[in-house]
């Protein structure tokens, strides 16, 4: 394809793309395909000759549309909001081309300068800290553009890390692993918080403790304070906690104004994830939930979601920036340049080396949209969802089982889970909208995001009336099941009490419990998935869990002396301190049973309590933590006991009855390191 071929080809697909977003109502929302569907629609091998552009145009539709679900569609109601714009689209058409790979100052000035002037313009917008920009006189932060909220959370998560043992070998004065310090670290989140900060905890080998919420599904001050408190007795090191404003469920949001305060008093590293609700914040408004967001260390939100930039677009920013830059800093001599010194490189704030030209589709939709307008599309989004709310509260079959926030309303069927998940699973075969479950406890619930910036009052009643009939035969069907049964059971009840004395009486009876127990059976196959989704531990990552087993095993290096080890949801339970001075038992093993271990105990144990094995010699600590070096300085063993002393260290087998040869540490007299 030559330049003037693709200058005709170019409108030619502008006009598709026109075409395309301006009929999309028309298409089905979900697409109707197996996996595997486009195996048989495309050859084996890449073609050996050039194809021409007809045939490759022609397959879009033949090939890419029938296994596309349209989030760009009013009726498109899962998950978030992923918008698109005309003036975004156009940044990026500009962006590839130039495809610059922006990662020092040097390599495409243009490409930073950008992104930190329309940083400092998004952080002005939201009200946030102006200890965020990057342009202000009392300011060490500021903000970068990153790929996705997920990623942004892992970047905060490695630069608290980063910090906290930065911390911890000041402390200590001495060297020592950071494997050893990373295996005390916990990070805490609301058990509502998105499964980005588990992944980002098994990523970095960081335990992630997931806290109880209120009625509210908030987290509160008072449940992080006990938690951190617990923790510390344990002999672990709070590190960090990650806020959640709008939370995937529900849209529920921490309260900042609480957790703040705790975070600066106990020296956590605050990181506030407003994924989804970021953008509400350009309304003056819809700020209350920023209320104690100057204790912030990091925020993040995604203008790719609500504010009509497409993905990806995800804007981070930190109040430390050095601490970023301390943590993934590189300085290879062929990226050094002569400005380095003087210029930002936001190759130092962030994972990868390379990075795309993002900066200017945030440009473009700020100018063509302006704030009023970005403000006007915020506040459509969350009229359209009162009034969804107020056509579900009206009919008599729904509820409303948490409060809505901002664009999403959820719901459910009175009649339970049973029916609430039959009722989407219908709605989804259907392909006329999208939309996706979650749990508030043990209830089952229907999301509905208002998603795209055209949606009207006419496409929120089509699509409230097709859940309201479907849900209206779906009660139907099961009252018509319940009465086939009913008689039945009425009719043996009768022949029963006729015959109370016939010998044969026992039978009917067990023939009548049997009849009542297919109805549920029925039902139950008929609307409950067999696949259910399990509950949340409450602290996972690879080098920990919250579920110790019932046996005693105290290592040598331990402080701990009790025949139980206590979990987090042992939380009214005071925990001993460890002694500071001395040692306990070498060690102590409460042998179990030969039968107790079976294949499936075994098979949980190496899920839940394996540990990551590193090239050194470590003393492995299966159902925590890794414990400290078997061989150190003299020098560094009256620290290293300090460190160790506190944590609670068990034999990497739950069956091993054998200790390990004691080391000089175990008699080690040292003062506390926390």
């Amino acid at each position: 394809m030559q330049a003037e071929e693709y200058n005709r080809r170019g409108k030619e697909l502008v006009d598709y793309i026109t075409q395309y977003l301006g009929s999309i109502r028309e298409r089905r929302v979900i697409p109707d395909v197996k996996p595997g569907y486009m195996r048989e629609l495309l050859p084996d091998t890449a073609p050996a000759e050039p194809e021409d552009w007809e045939s490759i145009f022609n397959d879009i539709e033949k090939v890419i549309m029938p296994g596309m679900v349209h989030w760009q569609s009013p009726h498109m109601h899962a998950y978030y909001p992923s918008l698109t714009s005309w003036p975004s689209m156009l940044g990026d058409m500009l962006a590839d081309a130039i495809n610059c790979v922006g990662f020092t100052w040097a390599s495409s000035p243009a490409c930073t300068e950008l992104e930190m002037n329309v940083m400092d313009w998004l952080c002005k917008a939201l009200g946030l800290p102006s200890f965020f920009l990057h342009h202000h006189s009392d300011s060490r932060g500021g903000g970068i553009l990153q790929s996705t909220v997920s990623e942004s959370t892992l970047v905060a998560l490695l630069a608290a890390r980063k910090d906290k043992i930065l911390e911890l070998r000041a402390e200590l004065d001495q060297e020592v692993d950071d494997s050893v310090l990373n295996s005390r670290l916990v990070a805490y989140a609301s058990d509502q918080a998105h499964s980005s900060v588990e992944k980002a905890g098994l990523i970095s080998l960081v335990k992630i403790r997931f806290l109880p919420t209120d009625e509210h599904l908030s987290l509160r001050g008072d449940t992080l304070k006990q938690a951190i408190q617990e923790d510390r007795r344990r002999g672990l090191v709070p590190f960090m906690l990650c806020a959640t404003l709008g939370t995937t469920g529900v849209c529920a949001f921490d309260k900042l104004s609480e957790l703040g305060p705790v975070c600066a008093e106990e020296g956590l590293w605050l990181h506030v994830d407003a994924a989804y609700a970021g953008s509400a914040y350009f309304c003056p408004e819809l700020r209350w939930s920023l209320d104690g967001i100057e204790f912030a260390h990091s925020f993040v939100f995604n203008p790719s979601k609500w504010m009509m930039v497409h993905f990806d677009c995800t804007a981070f920013w930190v109040k430390d920036k050095y601490k970023l830059q301390q943590t993934f800093s590189v300085d290879p001599v062929y990226l050094r340049h002569e400005n380095s010194q003087a210029a930002t490189d936001f190759m130092h704030w962030q994972i990868p080396l390379s990075r795309r030209f993002r900066s200017l589709k945030l440009w473009f939709v700020m100018r063509s949209f302006g704030l009023k307008n970005l403000q006007g599309h915020i506040r459509h989004g969350i009229e359209m969802a009162k009034l969804l709310e107020s056509q579900i509260r009206s009919d008599p079959n729904f509820e409303v089982p948490a409060e809505r926030h901002l664009g999403l309303v959820v719901f459910c069927l009175k009649a339970g889970n049973a029916s609430t998940q039959e009722l989407l699973r219908t709605l989804t075969r259907s392909g006329t909208m999208y939309l996706i479950p979650a749990d508030i406890h043990t209830k089952r619930i229907i999301r509905f995001t208002v998603t795209s910036q055209y949606t009207t009052a006419d496409d929120i009643l089509r699509d409230w009336g097709i859940i309201s009939k479907m849900a209206s035969n779906l009660m139907a069907e099961t009252q018509l099941l319940a009465n086939a049964v009913q008689p039945k059971l009425g009719e043996d009840e009768v022949i029963g009490a006729e015959e109370n004395q016939d010998p044969d009486s026992d039978t009917r009876s067990e023939e009548t419990e049997d009849a009542a127990s297919r109805l549920d059976k029925a039902q139950v196959e008929l609307w409950i998935d067999k696949a259910w989704n399990r509950s949340r531990r409450p602290m996972r990552s690879l080098s920990c869990n919250s579920e110790p087993l019932p046996y005693t095993c105290i290592g040598p290096l331990s402080g701990y002396d009790f025949e139980t080890t206590p979990c987090p949801k042992d939380a009214a339970v005071d925990l001993p301190t460890p002694p500071t001075t001395g040692s306990g038992p070498l060690f102590k093993i409460t042998e179990m049973p030969s039968n107790h271990l079976g294949k499936q105990v075994l098979k949980k144990l190496t899920k839940f309590y394996s540990v990551p094995s590193f090239c050194n010699q470590w003393v492995q600590c299966g159902r925590h933590q890794l414990c400290c070096p078997l061989k150190v300085s003299q020098a560094a063993q009256k620290h290293l006991s300090s460190t160790c002393r506190r944590m609670n260290c068990m034999s990497s087998s739950p069956i091993a009855n054998t200790a390990p040869s004691p080391t000089p540490l175990e008699t080690a007299t040292v003062p506390k390191l926390l």
